[in-house]
């Protein structure tokens, strides 16, 4: 199982760097959030599929720990928030910590919602 796993979170972070790379440079760090209001969603609708509809827990090893683990990046939050604030771009640096702390967690419940 642990090469699985290893294996999912590589694919999670190739994921992630094709949704920076699309995305590409901006403003206000975009591609940081949608890769992890949507990894948060993902990882919400595995644990409410495991937790509700008795699927394996094997599968949130391999698409939670694996997938998610290396698809979302929480640490980019942090490095992006002290950018914003290190260039005096306040009101981003906060919006961009608060709406990674808010949506990321409405994903999460959402993807919980949406399997019960």
């Amino acid at each position: 199982m642990l090469v699985w796993v290893a294996l999912a979170g590589s694919a999670g972070a190739l994921a992630r760097w094709l949704v920076d790379g699309w995305l590409g440079q901006r403003r206000f760090p975009w591609a940081t959030l949608l890769v992890n209001v949507s990894g948060s969603l993902l990882l919400g609708l595995v644990t409410g599929v495991v937790l509700f509809h008795g699927q394996p827990s094997a599968l949130t090893q391999l698409v939670g720990v694996g997938f998610c683990g290396g698809y979302t990046t929480f640490s980019t939050v942090s490095v992006d928030t002290v950018r914003l604030v290190r260039e005096r771009r306040y009101a981003l640096g906060l919006a961009n910590s608060l709406a990674n702390l808010i949506l990321t967690v409405a994903g999460g419940a959402l993807g919980l919602l949406l399997t019960h």
